[in-house]
């Protein structure tokens, strides 16, 4: 055996087609079928446990899972079918037993049910018997058996119908017959009203023609569901197209007990919902509830109002037997339920495309209402991101918490919700999330790993491109798209993604969250694509022919020929010089990359390969088909041989993948198996096969550290296996480091920093007036604490006071009750005494009595006592009696059997000697016959082996005649239907030939008239063709005048700029001599200002000096009177001096000194104070201006340096300006430059201008643009 093994690690898919395809082992834990296994997965850790299947099975049926979590039961397909049931408390799921039918002839169990006490397993078979099987499992014992489509009509044939495209038109046509070949499951002679294998609703199913899309349809059988009464586990319920029935499991046999009348109604699910109830679902979206197995009401899933019910009409006579209704809800459309489950509160079911109802029990009796819906949400991977929501469910799961609910669609997804998040009860529709992630719906085409992640990237004919994490398990990236994928290729970088569709070939980025195209190339029905290891080449097939692209540039640097059939699988060297290719031609040949030429070849037309790899020394081939082939070079020829082959034991090898190691062979089966073949080849069948998957591996490879193996198949599934030795080690120790490095666009990021941004903003927002709000409420709550506190404590005092109050009303009542309990108690005292003596005369009265009747009742025993003795005496003396009569006839019956004994054993004697004669005289007559009739058999004997001879001669002549008779009378049928449709054909013909005759007689004529039209065009040819010398002569004219032209235009063009230039020269001059005009204007402005502020402080400085005379004068007038002087000149002084004026004040005093010096004496020494005061005021003042005069000149240099920035600014802007300016007027150039070309253009062109329109584009000027040219600056 090898010494590599293989072992399951992980699974990403769902296997369609199983009845009851997800169970809930616990809160956590899942059951489902995936593959050709069943995994039990853990929703909260991510891990997977593998409970293969068993070997050569042709796929699962049907799960059920028994009540107390602990069993698994599997239904699988094969010769004979057979269910395994699996113990689920051991780790690796143990098989406790397997259970098959015996001499049943059963074909499938379609569904399984466990008993409540987890004792029997209950089956039903698929047709065309439907047997329920009744085991006691665990001894393998079947109980009893029953038919449970016993009774159905079978007087009714199945009808057919189907399209036919005959050239622009369908047409419908129908068969209706007992014996023809069912068009629905090839099967013959149904005589049911509907296929077992039908579409449910016994409605016709219509076969479409190649090219069209029929919808998929909800499938009923004539038995769809079985299950156990869970509250009693000998009652059965069986429901399908027109059954509904109970059993009940008693005396060793399954008895019938009731039926439901739901005949013409398809009932795809049914669930106990109660120890008596029943809700089935319909494929009309019907809810009926069956009670001990009638009718009570319906519904619908969508909650439509069912009509009232007559007067006098109970709801178990529900009118629903009547024909018109039975033809209503067979032809009613609506929305199938497919799956019911209940739970404590009421039930759930599906309502149609990914819905699921939650339907609650009232306080009414048998009254359920719904409270809410659950959805499954749109994919917003898919370019019809609605089509998730159009996806049937198939089975509803919830765990034993009823925490979580779980569903399965027939699409091959599973999805969950969590019961208690979920607003449901409300009313509110909730959604539906990915149970682990989404999977692919069919089968998987392509699939690519690369070397600097840990990604491989899946195709599926769903149209789906999947990009998965083998390390963490996760899907990374998804999308769909409008086509096919038929293959895919991983870069090995791990950032670029190739995919081949029907039409076309494209390369694409792998993103944060996309998978974006961004080159294509015109490949069509690409089946296989690979990149280099290098990844600087790719390989792409097309047909019999592989074209090699460069990825730098894009282009086909080679295109390989040489099959003459499909190219099915190519492989690059480790080195990327060499390519190897495989087709179904038989053909195996190795190219070299950079010659493309072809270095060896190894053909067996007799072969078809499907899959080919190459050693890592790139020296052996190896080649997969009907079986592994093991091809060397030659080194002396082109010819490759064959060194070894392993067959392919009854299957065929799909695909393989060498370890990089080069110690082991991984190759995938027709079957779904994997084998593991150590290398080098062995000669005998020495492998290790695992049960993988139900449909052919399509795809096999191992990662770049030897640690994984993956295989995808074609029921949808991809598988990890852990690649490791008999000791559990791995093929190879080295730690692979992978980058973490991804591809995100410029926009999207910028996109992302945007939205972090803004929520970053709306965060802080949102913190800020939660805060707000935070103290608003705290405020609030102060208050509302502080004003309940108050009323608390006014209600503790008022209750208080109350309390006090009750307590003295209570001493008061205890008072006046105790005083009314005293005169009770003497009162019932007097009344008791009264009653004791009455009640004793009443006593001794009935003593007396009752003596009395004692002496009468021993009276009466005595009297009894001796008739009893009496009786006792007469029967034993009658016993005694007829004791002696039949002792008597004992006796005498003795003795005649006495005398009957002896009377057998004498004839006993004389028969044994009568048999004894006989039998002597027959062995005599036995001893002659036998001598005569052996002489007689001899010669039969010779006679018979003469005609045997003969006979085998006339048998095999007659079987000969036979067979050419069936072939003549085959061939004579085709022939007739082949001639019948040839007429067909031909009238058919006939009417097309009618039709082109009429259409060839039209043409004709519309030929006729267009070879006059072709005629008066040709005499309009040749007069074009004399306008053509006359333009052509008139073009060479122009032509000579152009080049003195075109030296004009260019010297105008020189003359153009060198004004423009001036043009700016002068717009900067005039920039500047504006920009000094303005400080100009400033200057002047603020010289105005001045002046004018000067010419005011003037004319009050006059007017001073005008009411100074004046006040002097009026002075001199008092030189005479000192006092008044003095006066007058300090009145002066306060009104004419300030704090400034000090110099003026002391040439004031001088003047009044010189004038007098005795008043001037007596006026310093009055005056000392004031001085002294005024100086200090005048010394404060002083400091203050000049403060003041500092702060001025600060500001004024800000204002400066402000100013100054703005001119700069202002300066800077104007450059711009101008430099757009530069810009404008060379654009303006460039267009009129363009013009000029085009009308060269034009001139060039004389056949679509006639001779007048040249001679005015060669009188036009060109100085006339040009001079306009300027004018739009």
């Amino acid at each position: 055996m090898a010494a590599v093994v293989a072992q399951s690690s992980h699974i990403f898919g769902l296997r369609k087609g199983v009845t009851n395809n997800l169970c809930f082992l616990d809160d956590q834990t899942i059951v489902f079928p995936s593959g050709n296994n069943c995994v039990r997965y853990n929703i909260d850790q991510k891990w997977q446990k593998f409970i293969p299947g068993t070997e050569k099975s042709q796929g699962m049926q049907a799960l059920a899972l028994s009540a107390n979590r602990r069993y698994l039961a599997v239904s699988e397909r094969g010769e004979p079918p057979t269910v395994t049931v699996y113990d689920l408390t051991h780790e690796q799921g143990r098989k406790r037993k397997v259970l098959t039918a015996g001499d049943l002839p059963v074909g499938e169990f379609l569904c399984m049910a466990f008993s409540p006490d987890s004792k029997y397993l209950i089956c039903q078979s698929g047709g065309p018997k439907w047997t329920l099987v009744f085991w006691l499992w665990e001894k393998q014992k079947v109980m009893t058996t029953i038919s449970s489509s016993e009774g159905d009509p079978v007087n009714q044939t199945l009808d057919v119908s189907f399209r036919v495209r005959h050239g622009e038109g369908n047409y419908m046509l129908y068969a209706s017959s007992g014996s023809m070949k069912c068009f629905e499951c090839g099967d013959v002679g149904h005589r049911r009203a509907a296929c077992p294998h039908r579409p449910a609703g016994g409605r016709t199913q219509t076969a479409a023609v190649a090219g069209d899309e029929a919808a998929p349809a909800v499938a009923a059988a004539p038995a769809a569901a079985v299950s156990f009464n869970p509250q009693d586990n000998t009652q059965v319920c069986v429901s399908g197209v027109g059954l509904l029935r109970l059993y009940h499991y008693g005396e060793g046999a399954l008895k019938r007990t009731n039926a439901a009348k739901v005949e013409g109604i398809a009932l795809l699910c049914h669930a106990w919902v109660s120890g008596a109830r029943v809700v089935a679902g319909t494929d009309t979206g019907r809810l009926l509830m069956i009670e001990s197995g009638e009718l009570r009401w319906e519904l619908d899933a969508g909650i439509r109002p069912v009509p009232p019910l007559e007067t006098g009409q109970t709801e178990s006579k529900r009118p629903i037997d009547t024909k018109a209704e039975r033809n209503a809800a067979t032809t009613t459309t609506g929305p199938s339920v497919t799956a019911i489950l209940p739970y404590s509160k009421g039930f759930m079911c599906s309502a149609g495309p990914g819905t699921v109802c939650v339907f609650e029990n009232t306080e009414e009796k048998d009254s359920y209402r719904k409270t809410g819906e659950i959805l499954i949400p749109p994919d917003p991977c898919s370019n019809e991101p609605s089509r998730a929501q159009q996806q049937e469910v198939a089975t509803l799961s919830l765990s034993p918490g009823e925490e979580t609910l779980a569903l399965s669609t027939q699409q091959g997804q599973l999805y969950a919700i969590s019961l208690i998040s979920a607003e449901i009860s409300r009313g509110e529709q909730a959604h539906f999330e990915f149970l682990s992630s989404s999977f692919h719906s069919k089968p998987i085409t392509g699939l690519s790993i690369c070397i600097r992640k840990p990604l491989v990237a899946t195709c599926s004919l769903d149209r789906s491109v999947r990009v998965w994490n083998y390390d963490t398990n996760v899907l990374e990236l998804y999308k769909e798209f409008q086509e096919e994928a038929l293959s895919v290729s991983l870069h090995p970088s791990g950032l670029f993604l190739l995919v081949g569709f029907t039409d076309k070939l494209r390369m694409m980025n792998l993103l944060i969250d996309d998978i974006r195209t961004f080159k294509e190339f015109t490949v069509r029905g690409c089946r296989e694509c690979v990149f280099s290891h290098g990844g600087h080449l790719f390989a792409a097939i097309n047909g019999n022919v592989i074209h090699i692209y460069s990825v730098t540039t894009f282009d086909n640097i080679l295109t390989l020929k040489g099959h003459n059939g499909k190219v099915q699988a190519v492989a690059w060297s480790a080195d990327d010089g060499r390519l190897v290719s495989c087709g179904a031609d038989g053909a195996v040949y190795e190219w070299n990359v950079f010659s493309g030429k072809r270095e060896s070849e190894s053909v067996l037309k007799s072969c078809v390969y499907t899959g080919v790899a190459v050693s890592s020394d790139a020296r052996t081939i190896f080649a997969a088909g009907t079986s592994l082939k093991e091809i060397q070079d030659c080194q002396a020829s082109v010819c490759a041989r064959v060194l070894r082959e392993v067959p392919g034991d009854d299957v065929t090898y799909t695909a393989l993948a060498v370890s990089r190691s080069g110690k082991v062979i991984f190759t995938g089966t027709s079957s779904g198996t994997l084998r593991v073949i150590k290398y080098p080849l062995p000669l005998q069948k020495d492998w290790i096969e695992y049960q993988a998957h139900c449909g052919p591996v399509t795809k096999v490879l191992v990662t770049f550290d030897d640690q994984l193996l993956l295989t995808a198949s074609g029921d949808g599934s991809l598988l990890v296996w852990r690649i490791v030795d008999k000791e559990g080690r791995g093929l190879r120790d080295k730690e692979v480091h992978y980058t973490e490095e991804i591809l995100v666009t410029k926009t999207d990021l910028e996109e992302k920093n945007q939205n972090m941004q803004e929520l970053k903003t709306r965060v802080e927002e949102l913190q800020m007036e939660k805060e707000y709000q935070l103290r608003l409420c705290d405020i609030s709550y102060n208050d509302k604490i502080k004003e309940l506190s108050e009323t608390f404590i006014r209600e503790i005092e008022s209750l208080k006071t109350e309390n006090q109050v009750m307590k003295r009303e209570g001493e008061k009542q205890s008072v006046a009750h105790q005083d009314a309990l005293m005169e009770i108690t003497e009162k019932h005292s007097k009344e008791l005494q009264d009653s004791e003596c009455s009640n004793s005369q009443k006593l001794l009265l009935e003593y007396a009595k009752s003596a009395e009747l004692q002496q009468q009742k021993q009276a009466m025993e005595e009297e009894y006592e001796r008739r009893l003795g009496a009786a006792e005496q007469s029967g034993a003396r009658a016993l005694e009696e007829l004791t002696l009569s039949f002792q008597a006839k004992l006796h005498d019956k003795t003795q005649q059997l006495g005398q009957c004994q002896d009377e057998a054993r004498q004839q006993r004697r004389e028969f044994e000697e009568d048999k004894r004669q006989t039998e002597e005289d027959a062995d005599q007559e036995i001893q002659g016959l036998r001598l005569r009739y052996e002489k007689r058999l001899y010669g039969e004997k010779e006679t018979n082996l003469t005609l045997r001879g003969e006979t085998g001669i006339m048998k095999k002549q007659l079987g000969s005649l036979q067979r050419e008779l069936e072939e003549r009378c085959g061939d004579i049928e085709r022939l007739k239907k082949e001639a019948t449709r040839l007429h067909g054909v031909i009238r058919s013909l006939e009417k097309d030939i009618l039709g082109l005759k009429k259409v060839i007689a039209e043409r004709v004529e519309t030929i006729r008239d267009k070879e006059k039209v072709i005629g008066e065009q040709t005499k309009k040819n040749q007069e074009l063709e004399k306008l053509k010398y006359s333009q052509n002569y008139t073009l060479e004219e122009l032509k000579k005048n152009i080049a003195p032209r075109d030296h004009a235009i260019a010297g105008m063009k020189e003359q153009i700029q060198e004004m423009e230039a001036e043009l700016e020269h002068f717009h900067q001059k005039n920039t500047q001599l504006e920009l000094r005009v303005d400080d100009l204007k400033l200057k002047l402005r603020a010289t105005g200002q001045e002046r004018n502020m000067e010419m005011q402080r003037v004319k009050q400085s006059e007017a001073t000096v005008r009411r100074f005379k004046v006040d002097l004068h009026r002075c001199a007038a008092l030189l005479q009177e000192p006092k008044q002087l003095k006066a007058a000149v300090q009145e002066m002084y306060g009104c004419y001096v300030r704090p400034s004026d000090g110099v003026n004040l002391i040439e004031t005093q001088g003047l009044i000194y010189k004038r007098d010096q005795t008043s001037s004496v007596e006026i310093a020494g009055v005056d000392a104070d004031i001085q002294r005061e005024h100086v200090r005021q005048q010394d404060h003042l002083e400091k203050t201006v000049g403060s003041l005069k500092t702060q001025l000149a600060k500001d004024s240099e800000l204002q400066r340096q402000k100013n100054v920035k703005l001119m700069r600014e202002n300066v800077s802007l104007i450059q711009e300006i101008n430099k757009l300016r530069q810009e404008l007027r060379t654009a303006r150039a460039q267009i009129h430059d363009h013009h000029i070309r085009t009308a060269v253009a034009a001139r060039n062109k004389p056949n679509r201008r006639s001779p007048d329109e040249h001679r005015a584009v060669a009188g036009t000027s060109p100085d006339t643009e040009i001079t306009r040219r300027p004018s739009i600056t």
